[in-house]
């Protein structure tokens, strides 16, 4: 039986956003493959009964939230060339050794390039060690450098340009390296494509309500971004239809400020089962202007048989022939929602097109033969 430890910058559960679902995926894989499975966090968390062997804890201290705190880390980061989250996961070398112990795997898998720089410790206890990237931190940046005003745009370029340093330095020494899609496995000269995926869903039945639907964590930078162009650039001409634009997802107080006081809009807030309220609106607007990796909520909405209109960011990494409707300037965007909104044939095509792609590729058991391809074991 082989023995696998997996590396969490991030909680694995609940998996409730789109990296902790790709983590909870590969979790399931090893373990249907017959392996125990160990995970090491710097958050700590509860795993489901059964999930894991065991859960090894290297808690990180308490960091402010306010935005005078982090104005003031990243302006330090800037003045010491070191971007986001790189220095927030360092120096715990003798804490990760303590909390290891005599243990050996065959296999550590770590998660983000965040905890890359930690490649030699973990190879004192694997006899081989990946990196799964749920995004490639430089293209990260690079697009939120171009949808950003400066200083901004600066700042965020700045850090996409040591994200890429840290690429080249880290990422070519690992023994192999796990991405979302061919555009992430383009930029980073090779890698083992392994989608993103959600568990398996039955397709819902219920009837669809005359609304509209955003998910996702409104804390992400990237979400609120768009929650906020959405909002200022195309809701007014979709308003006019008179649909509901439900926004669904944790740390609603995020986007409070720029969506308050319209009755058309809802804002539930984290939900029990996000997938169940995707599942209610007519279509799932994806209006993002940056990102990388692949976006689990256009996953969701497929699953859920609910149309997709998305930005090509959004869209990015997914195969979006038949399955969505594509805008990137904010007119067009409103013009393909408002259509789809009055024409039921034509949402319907895309809602059985998004089904039938979630059901080939993006389910858990979908996506493990890409292991099984990758040899990671």
């Amino acid at each position: 039986m082989k023995q696998v430890l997996v590396v969490c910058p991030e909680a694995p559960y609940p998996a409730l956003g789109g990296g902790q679902q790709r983590i909870a995926s590969l979790i399931g894989y090893f373990r249907e493959r017959g392996c125990e499975v160990d995970v090491l966090t710097f958050v700590p968390f509860r795993a489901p009964a059964g999930a894991l062997r065991e859960v090894l804890c290297v808690p990180l201290p308490a960091n402010g939230r306010s935005l005078p705190a982090r104005v003031l880390r990243n302006a330090g980061r800037l003045l010491r060339s070191v971007p986001p989250l790189i220095d927030r996961l360092a120096g715990f070398d003798e804490a990760i050794r303590a909390a290891l112990g005599a243990r050996r795997y065959d296999v550590a898998l770590l998660e983000h390039l965040w905890v890359a720089p930690y490649l030699n410790l973990f190879r004192e206890y694997a006899g081989r060690v990946w990196c799964d990237l749920h995004n490639v931190e430089s293209s990260f940046f690079e697009s939120l450098a171009r949808s950003s005003k400066p200083p901004m745009s600066w700042v965020h370029a700045r850090f996409g340009r040591l994200n890429a340093d840290l690429e080249r330095q880290w990422l070519p020494r690992f023994d192999g390296r796990l991405v979302c899609s061919n555009d992430d496995a383009a930029r980073i000269a090779g890698g083992s494509v392994v989608p993103n995926t959600i568990m398996w869903r039955d397709l819902p039945s219920a009837a669809k309500t005359a609304s509209i639907v955003f998910s996702g964590n409104m804390e992400y930078h990237p979400n609120q971004q768009a929650v906020r162009w959405f909002h200022d650039a195309i809701w007014p001409a979709v308003r006019k239809t008179g649909v509901k634009w439900r926004l669904v997802g944790m740390n609603e107080r995020a986007i409070l400020p720029i969506v308050a006081g319209d009755p058309n809009i809802e804002v539930t807030g984290a939900v029990e089962d996000a997938f169940g309220e995707i599942a209610k609106s007519k279509v799932a607007v994806v209006p993002l202007l940056a990102g990388s990796g692949t976006r689990v909520k256009i996953l969701e909405a497929w699953a859920a048989g609910t149309a997709v209109v998305s930005t090509t960011i959004g869209a990015e990494g997914l195969d979006c022939a038949g399955t969505m409707r594509r805008a990137d300037a904010a007119d067009e965007f409103a013009r393909e929602l408002v259509c789809l909104l009055e024409n039921d044939g034509q949402r319907a095509a895309l809602e059985q097109a998004g089904r039938a792609m979630y059901e080939s590729s993006h389910h858990h058991q979908a996506a493990w033969a890409a292991l099984d391809a990758a040899n990671i074991l």
